[in-house]
């Protein structure tokens, strides 16, 4: 049954995603009045995390991200089985030479970004988009038989997915071995563990951070660039890089987690209806012994 499921959505994948687009404008009133899909969850994030705006800009927000969502659902279909070409036509880099320069220089590189915009894209085009070879860290899937189906697709030219309960084996391989590798990393997911992580206050909540790039990047001496993903108009965006130092094992630990989240917030700031809002990611609860880390002078 998973795999007739998964053939009826790849069968929907090959429709235009002008018509992807309409199927998704003609669902999306379901999606939000109908189905109320994560309404309490959404109203709630946005509620704790932006106390200072009013309810109705808080409802303008909410009706935005949900706008944007069924979008992201429509081009997350498109991608099933979008060629390099029409990658590249939707996802265009713009400084993509901030990233290129350590591979002219023989290194891999870490690359630090959030579920905001459309990722999916970079997760299929990595490995034609830059030089480096691409390998993208993520959570499992719940479903492993579609996670299989999924993770194909997703690596078909090129990309190498892997699980992040085995990405040290994959890192030490590659830096072992002299290959310039591009870590792609997300790291606005809840951690698995409360106690290996790190914990600060993210618009105006007590928040734990993954801090397996920074660490990756401390232990292999590599340089760290986050990027932001930003919407041109609707299925186009531009990714700016941007360097956040050169050798992480050369400045103080938690430096770059520091100026990651510090980005990550202000963007959401600006623009917060890109942002994945129907993730329940403040379900954890710091435990005491846990100190909470400060962010300021963190550059």
């Amino acid at each position: 049954m998973i795999y007739i499921a998964f053939y009826v959505l790849m069968a929907v994948a090959w429709l235009p995603l002008g018509l992807l687009y309409l199927i998704g404008d003609v669902l999306r009133p379901a999606v939000f009045h109908l189905v109320r899909y994560r309404r309490r969850v959404v109203e709630t994030n946005l509620r704790n995390a932006f106390p200072e705006k009013d309810e109705r800009e808080r409802r303008h927000i909410e009706r935005a991200y949900y706008r944007h969502m069924v979008d992201l659902l429509m081009e997350a279909l498109y991608n099933l089985r979008t060629t390099p070409p029409q990658i590249k036509r939707h996802y265009r880099l713009v400084n993509r030479e901030v990233v290129d320069r350590h591979y002219e220089q023989g290194r891999s590189v870490v690359l630090l970004s959030a579920h905001y915009n459309n990722w999916e894209y970079m997760v299929a085009g990595l490995n034609m988009l830059l030089l480096h070879h691409g390998v993208g860290v993520g959570k499992p899937l719940e479903d492993k038989k579609i996670g299989t189906l999924i993770t194909r697709r997703r690596s078909r030219y090129g990309d190498e997915i892997v699980d992040q309960t085995n990405v040290r084996q994959t890192v030490d391989y590659y830096e072992r071995n002299h290959v310039p590798c591009a870590y792609m990393m997300l790291c606005d997911q809840s951690p698995n563990d409360v106690h290996k992580c790190f914990w600060t206050t993210f618009l105006h909540q007590e928040t734990p951070f993954i801090y397996g790039g920074e660490h990756l990047a401390r232990k292999y001496a590599l340089p760290v660039v986050y990027y932001e993903v930003h919407k041109v108009r609707r299925g186009h965006y531009e990714v700016v890089f941007e360097e956040l130092c050169d050798n992480a094992a050369a400045v103080p630990q938690y430096s770059v987690e520091r100026q990651y989240i510090d980005r990550l917030e202000a963007l959401l700031q600006r623009e917060p209806q890109y942002w994945l809002w129907s993730h329940r990611r403040w379900k954890r609860t710091r435990p005491p012994e846990i100190p909470l880390e400060d962010r300021e002078g963190l550059e």
